[in-house]
């Protein structure tokens, strides 16, 4: 199947992908490695990358709009083989949601005592942006304990796969 165009859905196609090749890349380590605490971001591999899964389905909920999810805990329970699982899930429901309406349609997000308003598109951006940040901290992480090869993130190395 071709990779899309639509800027839209080629972001978000690009977010799925990318945060399945750090998942792989996760997937031959330790449990000690997981949990290793870096200092930066969430500390931890495993802590990083059930975040950046756990609001790719909260933002699904906002945009939805739904009531949301519990969070995903980054529990000892919680590692790649989940992730590959919630990734695509989180993946598919995040495509149907960003086109549940118009892209200038003003979605209110609530959370505890405060209250915003913003379009439908950046919400859509911020949530795959806010995966790149987590992925290039992973990345690092990965560095650190000597993964190698890293894993490719760029939108140009998944324009590049037949996957």
């Amino acid at each position: 199947m071709p990779l899309p165009t639509d800027p839209v859905l080629a972001m978000l196609e690009h977010n799925a992908w990318a945060n399945a090749v750090v998942i792989d890349a996760c997937a031959a380590l330790t449990d000690e490695q997981l949990d290793h605490e870096f200092p930066m971001g969430l500390a931890t591999l495993r802590r990083t990358m059930t975040h950046t899964i756990a609001a790719m389905r909260l933002w699904s909920d906002r945009l939805a709009p739904r009531e949301p999810r519990p969070w995903l805990d980054a529990t000892p329970e919680i590692g790649p083989a989940e992730w590959r699982q919630l990734n695509r899930e989180a993946a598919t429901d995040l495509r149907l949601t960003a086109f549940a309406g118009p892209m200038d349609e003003v979605i209110e997000v609530r959370r505890a005592e405060q209250v915003w308003h913003y379009p439908r598109a950046h919400l859509v951006v911020h949530v795959a942006t806010h995966g790149v940040h987590h992925r290039a901290q992973c990345v690092n992480m990965l560095r650190q304990i000597g993964v190698d090869p890293l894993p490719p993130g760029s939108a140009l190395q998944w324009s590049l796969t037949d996957d």
